[in-house]
């Protein structure tokens, strides 16, 4: 059978498994998940793949700005014509997509760097002041605040209920400890407790929750119950988030390395370094190629089976910032303060755009449309 025919089969069938997966704590394909007019959620999906369906403009232009005044590292979600993202003066808010005119914003007492998760009527967000919120959506009306007992700078992520008849959502907080609290009361669920801060948002696949953290290790959690499956060592603590595509996982850490860990044998597949400077960023994944940023400065394409490196795409600064993948582009920020547009295939840059201030939020993307927020406190939305 043709390669191109088997990639086809393959992908039908897990569509087929991912609509049937409401239990076992999985997520519902189409709910939760980026399509042509959604990203609902930091990297678009449970899994945090980073990856988009959607077509890039093919000469984006500047179609608004907002200005929320201080800066803005929570990466946006946009759901149903409206774009959520928070920033460092504590408000979360709600803007009009095609105008960036304000529909409403609330305040909470810390930073909010946690990007926003949009799920049903509501949209959930972690704040520097130690609290897990629920907001109504439409209206920004407060549903319920679930306290941890330090700042959640990760984003939060979700799952159904082993029985299928609930949602619940998974945190990490700087309490040591990952959360997980049913989505509609606020009602804690369990919780888990590792050794150290928790940064990143938890990847969710396959029942299971996959996360690291400043205690150096690859946290591997059944989401049914919250009780440990293995643990990993990663030789560094880990800032950034995991993605995951079935038993395999991607991340890097502050040790100048990024990993490929094979959860079912608990081992490193590979490991991938170039020079010695951190991963903050959290990479997209695709069927073939990992795309990740450095504090080197660069983004990089690495081969997904071996770890070999594609292509190298040199930025003026760091980039923290988390690449999307839209088809066959890659867009990501960087510190030098500018928004890039690059080719999967060979790495060239195809447009880019000069904000002039630090950007460290990730990208959301939709149809035509890429949302980010800079340090300049400003949000900008480029289209057609």
């Amino acid at each position: 059978m043709p390669k191109v025919m088997m990639k086809l089969l393959s992908k039908t069938a897990i569509t087929f498994i991912a609509v049937l997966a409401a239990f076992q704590g999985r997520s519902v394909l189409g709910e939760g998940m980026a399509s042509l007019e959604s990203w609902p959620m930091f990297r678009g999906g449970p899994a945090l793949t980073g990856v988009s369906p959607a077509k890039l403009p093919a000469k984006p232009v500047l179609k608004w700005s907002f200005k929320a005044g201080d800066p803005i590292k929570s990466s946006a979600a946009i759901e149903d014509g409206t774009v959520y993202l928070g920033a460092d003066n504590g408000y979360l808010y709600a803007l009009d997509l095609k105008t960036g005119k304000e529909k409403w914003k609330q305040v909470t007492d810390g930073m909010i760097e946690s990007s926003p998760l949009v799920l049903g009527d509501y949209v959930y967000v972690g704040s520097g002041d130690g609290f897990l919120y629920a907001f109504k959506k439409r209206s920004g009306e407060p549903v319920w605040k679930y306290e941890t007992m330090d700042q959640i700078l990760g984003a939060p992520n979700w799952v159904k209920s082993p029985d299928g008849k609930s949602n619940w959502i998974v945190t990490g907080s700087y309490d040591y400890f990952l959360h997980c609290v049913d989505a509609l009361t606020g009602k804690e669920i369990w919780k888990y407790e590792t050794g150290n801060y928790i940064n990143g948002a938890p990847a969710v696949s396959d029942g299971k929750t996959v996360f690291g953290g400043c205690d150096a290790l690859l946290h591997v959690i059944s989401l049914a119950d919250g009780q440990k499956v293995k643990e990993i060592e990663a030789g560094a603590y880990i800032p950034g988030s995991a993605a995951m595509d079935g038993n395999r996982v991607y991340v890097g850490h502050y040790e100048s390395e990024f990993l490929c860990v094979d959860l079912e044998e608990g081992a490193l597949k590979w490991t991938y370094r170039d020079r010695n400077f951190p991963y903050y960023s959290s990479p997209a994944i695709t069927d073939d190629w990992v795309i990740v940023g450095g504090r080197d400065k660069r983004l990089h394409c690495i081969n997904r089976e071996t770890g070999e490196e594609k292509w190298r795409f040199s930025t003026r600064g760091k980039v923290d910032s988390s690449p999307v993948v839209a088809q066959d582009e890659v867009v990501v920020g960087s510190s030098d303060g500018r928004l890039y547009i690059i080719s999967l295939s060979d790495g060239k840059e195809r447009w880019s755009y000069e904000i002039g201030e630090s950007i460290i939020a990730s990208p959301a993307v939709i149809d035509q449309w890429v949302i980010v927020g800079a340090e300049d406190g400003v949000v900008y939305a480029f289209g057609k």
